[in-house]
């Protein structure tokens, strides 16, 4: 049995209204607790919030949502539906690659829609790999995800279970781009299933094999986009909670815990003072611990992920060539993992994550109008330019990107935007993010699992962290996931569950593209 914390939690303080913060709260109501939310911004999200420009409503956070039924279980602890409360749309394809070479893949979820579209892109042999490939994503999945993803750890010691020779038995302990290899040979395909490593902040030759578990969430559980964009999830989950009975407060930023001993026993921000039986923190890791007043011991200091530029353009034009979802792949790659993680050079070569959200949902931009989200990686503060140094690269680089964009294929762009926000590492560092980053620790092995920033903190008995700074890590199903296992933390995970069932329904719009 994990830890749970002792002595009263009859109610507690969620500092921080994010993804995680909102599933802790809902998954604390549902066992029983009086829960306060604090959030600094007017309104819920977190990084997953809203940006409103000249009729463009931009999400600013994540654009990519995979495995709703675990938002679906968090609305299921006060006894709601994701789907009555948001309209989840699949994405058919759910995303398309473009490559160097002027070729372009279709990655559909459904397998033999995506067979016929290997085999049509690549000959017979590698749509049988493909085949091979997805079954191992499926056993690689059942094999880690509850033991190992949906999970406390109190030591390494409670990775010692069968699951574990399971997993190792898989090849989970191997390098990702090695396994992958042994399915595919054609390297673009390759590219397909192992670029998702960058969101755990590796490169894909030196990843675990068991972060492959991402591109199941992408390519075999499907994507699904939130009819009013991504925030429509948080402002859903906001309202479920708030019916459910928790006080939400907007507008509050914390600035300190008031302690008794080894417990907190306020939350106290400019405007008021909350008194609590415990507290759930979800800022960024350096935050939290400094409102703690605590600091973790590890031997060696943490490693961030890489960091990126984004682009939110609203645009007079779009370009047909555009999916929802667009990898844009440069002729170089692992040259490129090297600058990211290693050099701290900004990629020579780029791959951009092209987001049209207005394929699916046109309300999201006035009328004959397309907003487009531009992606490209960056390296961090700690190892590439400083938050000082982006304030006179950030235009220059947009530029840049602009200008790569033309050159392949979307004509006009430049000249076609009406509306824009450009964020840098500046702007992640503005917001508390380590090293400027908003994908926090990276999963090296030194971070992966029990090795991970615990979501207990030595030294304070009350307190919870969550988020992806900590358990389980970055993405949006596991920051969910974060949520609950820290409001298990509090309650022994005694929230009331009910059976799996479909979180979506597919609809006719999940056929744009």
């Amino acid at each position: 049995m994990t830890r749970t914390l002792p002595g009263r939690t009859d109610h507690v303080v969620v500092v921080g209204a994010g993804l995680a913060g909102l599933s802790a709260a809902l998954h604390l109501l549902g066992a029983g607790r009086r829960v306060t939310v604090v959030e600094r911004d007017p309104q819920p999200g977190g990084r997953a919030g809203r940006l409103e420009r000249g009729g463009y409503a931009m999400d600013t956070g994540p654009t990519v949502l995979t495995m709703p039924d675990i938002a679906d279980e968090a609305f299921a602890a006060v006894g709601e539906r994701l789907a009555d409360r948001v309209d989840l749309i699949p994405l058919h394809p759910a995303y398309r690659a473009r490559f160097a070479d002027g070729s372009a893949l279709d990655v559909h979820t459904d397998a033999e829609r995506m067979e016929a579209e290997v085999a049509r892109f690549a000959g017979a042999a590698e749509a049988a790999g493909y085949r091979r490939l997805r079954r191992w994503l499926e056993r690689l999945y059942r094999a880690q995800m509850r033991r190992f993803v949906d999970a406390n750890f109190d030591s390494p010691f409670a990775l010692l279970h069968p699951d574990l020779a399971r997993l190792a038995a898989l090849g989970g302990f191997g390098r990702l781009d090695a396994r992958i290899g042994r399915h595919l040979k054609d390297e673009r395909l390759r590219r397909v299933f192992s670029f998702q490593a960058l969101y755990a902040g590796v490169p894909p030759e030196r990843a675990l094999a068991a972060y492959a578990v991402i591109a199941y969430m992408d390519t075999v559980a499907g994507v699904y986009f939130p009819r009013g964009g991504m925030h429509a999830l948080p402002r859903a989950m906001a309202g479920a909670a708030a019916d459910a009975g928790a006080d939400l407060r907007f507008g509050r930023s914390v600035t300190r815990l008031e302690r008794s001993g080894d417990r907190v026993t306020a939350v106290v921000t400019a405007d008021d003072r909350i008194a609590c039986d415990a507290v759930v923190l979800t800022p960024d890791l350096p935050v939290a611990y400094r409102l703690l007043g605590r600091a973790p011991r590890r031997p060696v200091p943490l490693t961030h992920a890489p960091s990126a530029v984004v682009l939110h353009a609203g645009c007079d034009r779009t370009w047909p060539e555009l999916a929802h979802h667009t990898l844009s792949f440069g002729r170089a790659w692992r040259s490129t993992f090297h600058e990211l993680t290693r050099t701290g050079k900004l990629m020579s070569d780029p791959s951009f994550l092209i987001t049209r959200p207005t394929a699916t949902d046109p309300g999201l931009a006035p009328p004959g109008r397309h907003l487009h989200y531009v992606l490209a990686p960056c390296p961090n503060t700690d190892i590439g330019p400083g938050a000082a140094e982006w304030g006179d690269l950030a235009p220059r680089y947009r530029d840049e990107m602009l200008t790569e964009l033309e050159r392949r294929g979307l004509t006009g762009i430049g000249s076609a935007i009406e509306q824009q926000c450009l964020v840098t590492p500046a702007d992640w560092h503005a917001l508390g993010h380590a090293a400027g980053t908003p994908f926090s620790a990276a999963h090296t092995f030194a971070q992966t699992g029990p090795f991970r920033p615990r979501n207990l903190v030595r030294g304070t008995e009350n307190a919870v962290l969550a988020g992806c700074g900590t358990t389980p890590g970055v993405g949006v199903p596991t920051v969910l996931l974060s949520g609950k296992l820290a409001a298990a933390r509090v309650t022994g995970g005694g929230g009331r569950r009910r059976p799996a069932r479909p979180a979506a329904r597919p609809t006719a719009e999940g056929a744009a593209s």
